[in-house]
């Protein structure tokens, strides 16, 4: 996820704060259950108006809120002439409308003591801000005027144009993010997907202002819009400041809104080999479930037993995780983490990992070799440690208003709702040795994988040996 912030104010430690007591008190107060706490958070209000913008709200009555603007466009919503015009938009965003200059634009954010943030997915485009309460009228109509008014200069668009191509030379050196963008067009070639969400630089050296607005033309309808807000905000007043600046935001014919193009994923590899880098960056993935499945909680669930080590770790091999202790015994890698990445209609999961040359070839055999466990072996006491550990890291990201407001917009987006935390925590529970075995075996266990690697792979065994290994021969 690629976010550039534009102005930074004071109002992240007031959030943060508040938030803060409000969990100590919880705390301090012995009469309150765990289960209690999941219930007593205030209700998320949704409310669609006439053309169809989805206004979503939670109230925690702090002094301070976040509100913006999520919407159903992305890169994968691009075609390859037209990819990394989603995240130019984004660039372009905070460099004038038709009543702001990019000056008084970031002068009135900067009066105001808030932040103004923006980023690209994927499947998302989002514009939001952080601000007192009592500031959210003149922030939501300053968020309308950005997406429904933007000038889109031809002195600014080459401006922005020179910065994100060395935003792409910076991401050449940031190894992880390269690795996983080799994954992604591997393991969804020939599909949307499979793009990078900054496009190639061709694209960019080429992309116009008529460009920009057919994008915003054919994707920032009102219908693939969500208005959402947390913090110190009145529902009622944020839909009637969204019927004033949205209400005239297009919804568009009935037609124009298509189903997503089927990504199918592809067991494939892409190896980068170079010798003079000192470290292994390698990527290994199945397909698994998009973002409603019920069987994507199962495989978060797995994929926090396989978890994540780092030789840094104060613990050393003082962990929970099989893997983790394999690790640090033999020496398997510098560092490893699992990720479950979820979008519409599929996912990948699978395990990032940084190793020395000589190390690949274990590291990988171990690395399947506990998928292939987890899949017929698993046992209730390591899914109990892997469910706990993920309701405390799901609860822990939605420390202050900015996260709670990302997960009500991207959840609206993905799911058409939000899921409440005791909804959450219930569908966890629910999940126990043989659900997870089950989910791995139907997604993981002998299915073909896409691999990225990237530096001094000549260890990296040839693709069928490597898919050999998904599955295990009993007797």
């Amino acid at each position: 996820m690629l976010l550039r912030s534009l102005v930074h104010g004071a109002g992240r430690f007031a959030v943060r704060s508040s938030f803060r007591n409000l969990t100590s008190i919880l705390q301090t107060n012995p009469s309150v259950t765990y289960q209690q706490t999941l219930l007593n958070v205030p209700e998320t209000r949704v409310t669609s108006i006439k053309n169809g913008l989805r206004v979503a709200s939670e109230d925690y009555g702090l002094p301070t809120c976040t509100v913006g603007i999520w919407i159903d466009a992305g890169s994968r919503f691009e075609t390859a002439e037209n990819n990394g015009t989603a995240h130019f938009l984004e660039h372009m965003a905070f460099k004038g409308t038709n009543k702001r200059t990019q000056r008084e634009l970031e002068l009135e954010v900067e009066n105001l003591g808030a932040h103004l943030n923006a980023y690209t997915s994927r499947e998302q485009t989002v514009y939001y801000a952080k601000c007192f309460s009592k500031d959210l009228p003149q922030i939501v109509e300053l968020l309308s005027d950005i997406a429904q008014n933007s000038q889109f200069g031809e002195e600014e668009i080459e401006r922005e144009r020179h910065t994100i191509l060395r935003e792409m030379q910076e991401i050449e050196n940031n190894l992880q993010e390269v690795v996983f963008d080799h994954l992604h067009a591997t393991a969804y070639q020939g599909t949307p997907l499979g793009r990078t969400i900054l496009g190639p630089s061709e694209n960019i050296k080429s992309i116009k202002k008529d460009d920009l607005l057919k994008y915003v033309g054919t994707h920032y309808k009102a219908p693939r819009m969500v208005l959402a807000a947390a913090g110190g905000v009145n529902h009622d007043q944020l839909v009637r400041l969204s019927e004033e600046h949205f209400g005239k935001l297009k919804a568009g014919a009935q037609g124009d809104f298509n189903d997503l193009v089927p990504c199918r994923f592809t067991g494939s590899e892409i190896r980068v080999r170079d010798d003079d880098m000192p470290l292994a960056h390698i990527a290994i993935a199945v397909e698994s479930t998009g973002w409603a499945d019920a069987d994507t909680i199962p495989l978060m669930v797995a994929s926090t037993i396989v978890g994540n080590w780092d030789r840094s770790m104060a613990g050393g091999g003082h962990v929970a995780t099989r893997l983790g202790q394999q690790a640090n015994k033999y020496n398997l890698c510098h560092s490893y983490q699992a990720f479950n990445t979820c979008y519409t209609d599929t996912g990948l999961w699978g395990t990032y990992l940084v190793t020395d040359r000589m190390k690949i070839d274990d590291a990988m055999c171990a690395i399947q070799d506990e998928w292939c466990r987890i899949a017929t072996a698993c046992t209730d006491i390591e899914v109990t440690r892997a469910k706990n550990l993920l309701k405390t890291n799901m609860l822990l990201m939605l420390d202050g208003s900015t996260p709670i407001c990302e997960d009500i917009g991207r959840q609206l987006l993905s799911y058409g709702r939000r899921i409440p935390l005791h909804e959450l925590d219930a569908r966890i529970d629910a999940v126990d040795a043989k659900t997870v075995m089950a989910a791995m075996k139907q997604y993981v266990y002998n299915h073909c994988p896409a691999i990225a690697a990237v530096g001094p792979i000549e260890q990296l065994r040839e693709y069928n040996r490597t898919r050999s290994r998904m599955y295990t021969i009993t007797h």
